[in-house]
């Protein structure tokens, strides 16, 4: 039997580790960032066109590499950082393994211009699919500037499993942002497509936020400030009253990398139990530094899933720092405790006794007797309240017996724990969760155009809001869509909106939040479930409009929404697939 195993030729393993490295642009994008701060860069540039597809280009002005380092950077396992095994586990840089620039090297078409500080000329590198095209002399700055073209060009199966631009440029600013926060002390700008779209200045790390989200997330966090023998932490936390209901703006970062980890995440989560509502998430931006002997960062090719060796106790420390954090801000800010708690009491007059207190009841009153008796308090608010007792108990029993059409819009119905609507129906007992009842009936008014689909109220004072780069062009493309829909919005400047007028009952101070969450929750339908437009707007308002209501209805209102929701055309589900009611049937109650 002949040999059947091969050594594969040094490009084709290029472009297998390319596919763990680079599986789309943002991922070369994140490699040619690293590199840039390991070269201890205080600016960074960087410029994309069609999303990263046509062109990536990283410009730093770090310490640049001299001509044979310029050449053998792009060699496979070719690497400054480390040198033994042992350094595996001390990592301090953010980049180690030197796959990066020969896995992209491999799928692209890449040209490397670098010039040490201390040279008068540089050297430019030309490489396509693996193959040195060229290498020469060249005059340019101090530091390096790569330029990726034509990404995936001679693997066309991943560029066509590439997606649209948008989403693909999305991916590109999460991994800016992830960079960016963390290593506020640089100054960034990005591009696309000859756009600006963030022009951010060294600075703390509040700074950075405001930079990147805006001036008015400053009011929206409280620091965290925690130091101990087993690490340190910083950073920011929303208060309590600017939780989503999605996982938004949540960056956990270890050692100046952006990090994923369930049970570090979840303690920050846990600080805010009975602080906010269920399903409510906070945003953070918490930064840790541990002794790097002490983590493992080399288990998964994007360096984003670590391990500590004392994860339980950095657990409790990191939840412990979040609730101190918490409890010290906003108990502070609402209780004075050097203030002397005084009960300013006149004394009473002399000779004056205080006479006891008088109770006033019906001696002849029976609960027992099928009338009530008509006496001299029948009017007392003792009586009065007994006679709504008694109302409330004939309501319930017609709600839990009566057998009526499931639309009847008069059928009792009673909100039990200010979140679900209990009623009967000819099969049973039904119990509704309200708020995603309001979502569905919504979403359908929406898609359907039925009654007061897209009735709007106009604002007396317009209000103004101002979002992230990609949030804005999403909002830009989203206008004509969202006037149809109630609003109006108008744009006067690259990420600065005016709203003029809302769909009716909306709550200006909350317009904002609001919006940003829509566009969050739009942004995770289209990433994550469905592609039809109309589809994941209209869910995405019907959801956040659920979610913004807080009165609890009333009866009549109650029974509307009951009406309501049978009259649509899915009145078992969310548009997102969620549960809205359960049947109890009167023989399941007492097996």
């Amino acid at each position: 039997m002949s040999d059947i195993i091969n050594i594969l030729p040094d490009s084709v393993a290029n472009q297998i580790a390319a596919g763990e490295v680079v599986d789309r642009p943002a991922g070369a994008v994140k490699e040619l960032l690293e590199n840039a701060m390991d070269a201890g860069a205080t600016r960074i540039d960087l410029i994309v066109k069609d999303a990263g597809r046509t062109l990536i280009q990283v410009t730093d002005n770090g310490s640049g590499m001299s001509d044979s380092d310029a050449r053998l950077c792009f060699e496979r396992h070719a690497t400054s950082k480390i040198h033994r095994s042992d350094d595996l586990f001390c990592i301090h840089t953010m980049g180690f393994r030197g796959e990066a620039l020969a896995s992209i090297a491999a799928i692209a078409q890449v040209e490397l211009r670098t010039r040490l500080h201390e040279n008068d000329m540089g050297t430019t590198v030309v490489i396509e699919g693996s193959e040195i095209k060229s290498q020469l002399p060249v005059v340019s700055p101090a530091g390096t500037s790569i330029m990726v073209r034509n990404l995936f060009f001679n693997v066309p199966a991943r560029r066509n499993f590439l997606k649209k631009d948008s989403v693909e440029l999305s991916h590109i600013e999460e991994v800016f942002k992830r960079i960016a926060l963390i290593h506020h002390d640089i100054a960034f700008s990005f591009q696309s497509n000859g756009k600006l779209l963030y022009d951010l200045k060294g600075g703390s790390m509040m700074q950075r936020i405001a930079g990147i989200y805006g001036d008015h997330y400053k009011q929206r966090f409280y620091a965290v400030d925690e130091s101990t023998d087993l690490v340190t932490i910083k950073g920011f936390v929303s208060k309590p009253e600017y939780c989503r209901r999605t996982r938004g703006e949540q960056y956990l970062f270890v050692n100046g990398r952006f990090i994923k980890h369930l049970a570090l995440n979840g303690a920050i989560e846990h600080a805010f139990d009975d602080l906010v509502a269920e399903r409510s998430y906070p945003s953070y931006f918490v930064s840790l530094q541990v002794d790097p002997s002490r983590i493992d960062v080399n288990i998964h090719p994007t360096k984003t899933e670590v391990k500590f060796a004392d994860e339980h106790a950095l657990f409790s420390i990191l939840r412990s720092a979040v609730k101190r954090s918490l409890g010290q801000f906003t108990l502070a800010n609402k209780i004075d405790f050097e203030t002397p708690q005084e009960f300013n009491i006149a004394p009473a007059p002399a000779g004056y006794h205080p006479m006891p207190p008088r109770i006033s009841y019906n001696a002849d009153y029976n609960p027992f007797r099928s009338q009530p008796l008509q006496t001299s308090m029948e009017h007392s608010l003792f009586d009065q309240e007994r006679k709504q007792m008694e109302t409330t108990e004939s309501q319930l029993i017609e709600s839990t017996m009566a057998e009526m059409p499931p639309t009847d819009a008069g059928q009792p119905c009673m909100m039990v724990q200010g979140r679900y609507i209990v009623t009967a129906l000819s099969s049973g007992i039904a119990i509704i969760e309200w708020r995603r009842a309001q979502e569905r009936i919504i979403y359908e008014r929406l898609m359907h155009g039925g009654e007061n689909a897209s009735l709007s109220q106009t604002l007396l004072f317009p209000t103004t809001c101002r979002f992230t780069p990609a949030d804005s062009e999403m909002l830009a493309e989203l206008l004509p869509d969202l006037k149809k829909y109630g609003f109006d919005i108008t744009a006067i400047g690259q990420q600065t909106f005016v709203v003029s007028a809302t769909p009716v009952g909306f709550k200006e101070a909350e317009l904002q939040q609001f919006l940003e969450q829509m566009l969050a929750e739009y942004k995770n339908a289209t990433l994550q479930r469905f592609a039809n437009r109309d589809h994941n707007l209209c869910a995405s308002i019907a959801r956040q409009s659920a979610s913004a209501v807080t009165a609890i209805p009333r009866q009549e209102e109650m029974q509307q929404t009951v009406a309501d929701l049978f009259a649509c055309t899915m009145p078992d589900t969310t548009p997102s697939g969620k549960k809205i009611i359960e049947i109890v049937k009167p023989e399941n109650c007492f097996n």
